[in-house]
């Protein structure tokens, strides 16, 4: 089964109330409060919700928004942009390319050559250490 075709139901057993939240219906966590935000080991940033990997900690830095944001991705085919209208703004969402899961949105004002600043709900992670 492609975790595009997974019900509402099964996503719901698979995921915490908060995952489901984030991923599922476009939520966000609150500023400072993901568990990932202060996480500084080598590693990968998986989907949490189908596990593919999206985010390296060599791009991940302290932006000071209060999410974990990252300078780039690791590969693009593995995320989605879309356009959000949302809450009187235009933002660009960036979505898990294999499940489509809702993980947060890009920003032009990144440190990076690139200026990218993706800010990524941690709930919306999972953690794999090198």
């Amino acid at each position: 089964m492609n975790d595009k075709d997974i019900t509402d139901k099964q996503w719901r057993e698979r995921l915490t109330p908060q995952q489901y939240a984030v991923l599922r219906q476009g939520g966000t966590d609150r500023a400072f409060t993901g568990l990932l935000l202060n996480e500084k080991r080598k590693g990968e940033y998986l989907c949490a919700g189908c596990g593919t990997a999206l985010f390296h900690s060599e791009t991940k830095y302290d932006s000071g928004s209060g999410w974990p944001s990252f300078t780039d991705v690791m590969n693009e085919e593995e995320v989605t942009l879309v356009t959000d209208h949302s809450h009187g703004m235009v933002r660009t969402e960036v979505k898990c390319g294999n499940c489509d899961g809702h993980l947060g949105h890009v920003f032009p004002d990144g440190p990076a050559e690139n200026g990218l600043r993706y800010c990524i709900n941690s709930s919306a992670l999972s953690f794999d250490d090198d």
